[in-house]
């Protein structure tokens, strides 16, 4: 089983989750709903963590709905199990079903039957040919495909601070390291999985989905910041002494309720079905 990059907590999970819902982009799910056929609807989640995704998506979708969450972590998989199936877009609640094993080996038989297979904050910790693989294996499948906050690299806080770049490209640097064995796609992950689709023949939409915090976030806010410092020094060492400060002046401006972040991230839509005529202008690439 591949270790993916990054130790994932039930806890930080539970910390970005109404960030999360309130990112993602729903001028995508329009995407989704307008290639519904009638009938039970089949959703695969790829790296589900604990189900956030089926929370937030299924109430928009209509029913009844059957999702199948896999992920490599089989604590995750109980916790997303262990809570209240949400309802569909009908009001009944949605069937729930799991699968252990490592989302980088997707195959087309894996998604077989499935009318969408959907993923969050997972495209940046793989590799170019795992997101190859992933994307064959859902065309093959024949799935719409709607992969949301993979993280693009820019980051905004305000008030600015003169460290703030050095530490944006140190992280960003460090989203792109290699893994045991394995160059990331990290900030380049949303345009290369846009173009492996394309290459497949998908037609694919991306919008932004950034998440916006500030004083009424300051728990997510904190623990990003020390994740997103702390990863920079890893990548660079000789920021240690640095860091110090910054964290203590960037906790400072938290602790005040001035510190506004802002993390960009991308959500993507890639169908083999053509756009329908009556379509709006949009950013579809």
């Amino acid at each position: 089983m591949t270790a993916l990059a990054g130790t994932v907590t039930p806890e930080w999970l539970s910390l970005r989750e109404p960030a999360d819902h309130a990112a993602r982009s729903r001028d995508l799910v329009q995407e989704v709903t307008a290639g519904l056929s009638n009938g039970d609807l089949v959703v695969h989640d790829l790296g589900c963590g604990t189900g956030s995704m089926t929370r937030w998506l299924a109430p928009q979708l209509p029913g009844p709905q059957r999702w199948v969450l896999h992920d490599q972590d089989d604590g995750l998989l109980a916790r997303a199990v262990a809570h209240t199936a949400p309802n569909d877009g009908e009001g009944n609640a949605v069937q729930i079903v799991t699968r252990a094993g490592d989302v980088t080996a997707l195959r087309a038989d894996d998604v077989a039957g499935a009318d969408l297979v959907t993923t969050s904050a997972l495209l940046d910790l793989l590799t170019a040919r795992e997101v190859d693989a992933i994307a064959a294996a859902c065309m093959t499948g024949g799935c719409d495909v709607l992969f949301t906050l993979t993280v693009t690299g820019e980051v905004s806080l305000a008030p600015v601070h003169q460290l703030d770049e050095a530490f944006r490209l140190a992280f960003n640097a460090h989203q792109r390291r290699t893994h045991h064995g394995r160059q990331l796609l990290g900030p380049d992950a949303v345009g290369y999985t846009a173009e492996a689709f394309m290459r497949l023949g998908a037609r694919v939409a991306v919008r932004s989905s950034p998440w916006r915090l500030g004083p009424d976030h300051v728990g997510l806010v904190v623990e990003w910041l020390t994740g997103w410092v702390a990863a920079a020094c890893e990548q660079r060492p000789e920021f240690a002494n640095l860091a110090r400060g910054y964290l203590r002046d960037r906790l400072a401006d938290v602790a005040a309720g001035r510190l506004q972040v802002t993390v960009a991230h991308a959500d993507l839509f890639a169908t083999a079905r053509p756009a329908p005529s009556n379509r709006r202008h949009g950013a579809d690439v």
